[in-house]
């Protein structure tokens, strides 16, 4: 399923290595993951709710995060980038990550815009390294 905000691929591999490889192919975009919430542990423990193997996931890059803040102090409150990891089925893995666009959209600055066309182009190539892993 596509989506208009955000992009998404479908990895061969259990939670973990999906994140793992998820992380090396931010890092090859000098991004990172700087936040991550285990949601199937968070619903059992607040709920008592029983959930497949899923991650909330905060994305960032320095760089990008810098020029937006330094164009746009408030654009903090959406920052960093959002992202997930959800294993609905053994061994097949959906990594979503949000369009930098997302942000652009609601933004009339240009500096903030030329900054999440940078960082769309970059997580494009993140997404493109993820169906080609190796």
């Amino acid at each position: 399923m596509a989506t208009p905000y955000a992009f998404a691929v479908d990895i061969e591999q259990a939670l973990p290595q999906a994140v793992d490889t998820l992380r090396s192919a931010l890092t090859a975009e000098q991004m990172g993951i700087v936040s991550e919430v285990d949601v199937q542990a968070t619903l059992k423990a607040k709920l008592g709710l029983d959930s497949h193997p899923q991650k909330l996931l905060g994305i960032c890059s320095p760089k990008i995060a810098h020029a937006l803040m330094g164009a746009e102090p408030d654009i903090a409150a959406l920052l960093p980038c959002g992202g997930g990891a959800a294993e609905r089925t053994p061994g097949l893995t959906r990594i979503v990550l949000q369009d930098p666009r997302v942000i652009a959209a609601l933004s009339d600055n240009a500096e903030v815009r030329a900054a999440c066309e940078l960082a769309h182009a970059a997580l494009r190539r993140v997404v493109d390294r993820l169906h080609t892993p190796g």
